[in-house]
């Protein structure tokens, strides 16, 4: 597991800078793809070239044979498929690391005293440095699981045009400097058969996962675009919060102004009966 070290250690700063599928989509890698390898592949493989006899004593038929037989031996192979996929996903974390940089500078420059307003404001991180993907990053995200989508689909194919999936115990061979068709055989091929099925599923399960993600990052985006155009259409044309709130103060202020207008008049109606009231005293009074 030493030599995983370092691409281990790469891969888990993508953590942060990922969605919740994308970290699933990380331990899958971690879990059962590079410790199992590490830890039990060796072993299962340890004998590969060693227990591999065919049924003859002509001197280097028996290397020709496994040549022909395993191109590529299948722990090497899977160590290939790993760093072919996990390429994209490093590329993605040195755009994500230039443009938190590049964000953090922008911020430094804000805080100093005396400094000038950038041009262009943070806007795919936040004071933590959390990264928001969207924009030119978003693209980067997405392109990067189409590629690995693309790699992970050609190293299953790949390997069934290689090997099959299938660790048949015997392999006819007819290459030179073997003297006729001779018959070689494979150690513990029902092992390895199941270690070669395990691997095959985790490598589906992967490929599933970047799908998942692939539409989830585009649903997502979808519902964002359409939600910010309801709500400019919202705001232009019909401003709910702009008119709501105006017709319940316009009714008040009629309602009160129609209530003083009533007292006012009947204020001045009985201002005038009192006044011929009294007019009327006078006169009796006379």
């Amino acid at each position: 597991m030493g030599d995983w070290g370092f691409l281990s250690g790469l891969l888990d700063k993508v953590q942060s800078h990922s969605t919740v599928i994308g970290k699933i989509w990380m331990v899958v890698l971690f879990l059962f793809r590079i410790m199992v390898l590490g830890a039990g592949a060796e072993s299962v493989w340890g004998d590969e070239q060693s227990g591999f006899m065919c049924n003859t004593q002509q001197p280097g038929c028996e290397n020709v044979c496994y040549d022909w037989t395993f191109p590529i031996s299948h722990i090497r192979f899977w160590v290939l498929q790993i760093i072919f996929v996990s390429t994209p996903t490093l590329i993605y974390l040195g755009h994500a690391v230039h443009v938190i940089h590049q964000e953090n500078k922008m911020r430094e420059r804000m805080l100093s005293p005396g400094g000038s307003r950038p041009l262009k404001m943070p806007k795919y991180t936040n004071e933590k440095g959390k990264v928001k993907i969207k924009g030119n990053l978003l693209g980067s995200y997405l392109t990067q699981l189409v590629v690995k989508i693309l790699i992970e689909a050609a190293f299953i194919i790949g390997q069934y045009y290689l090997y099959g999936f299938i660790m048949v115990p015997m392999f006819p061979c007819s290459r030179k400097p073997c003297p006729f068709t001779v018959e070689c055989y494979m150690s513990r091929p029902t092992e390895k058969t199941i270690f070669i099925i395990f691997m095959l599923v985790v490598a589906c399960i992967s490929l599933l996962l970047n799908f998942i993600e692939v539409f989830y990052l585009l649903c997502t985006r979808v519902k964002c675009c359409s939600r910010r155009q309801t709500h400019k259409i919202t705001s232009a044309e019909n401003p709910a919060s702009l008119t709501g709130p105006r017709w319940p103060i316009i009714d008040d202020a009629l309602r009160q102004n129609k209530m003083n207008i009533e007292l006012e008049s009947s204020q001045s109606i009985g201002g005038s009966l009192d006044g011929a009231k009294e007019e009327k005293r006078l006169l009796s009074g006379h």
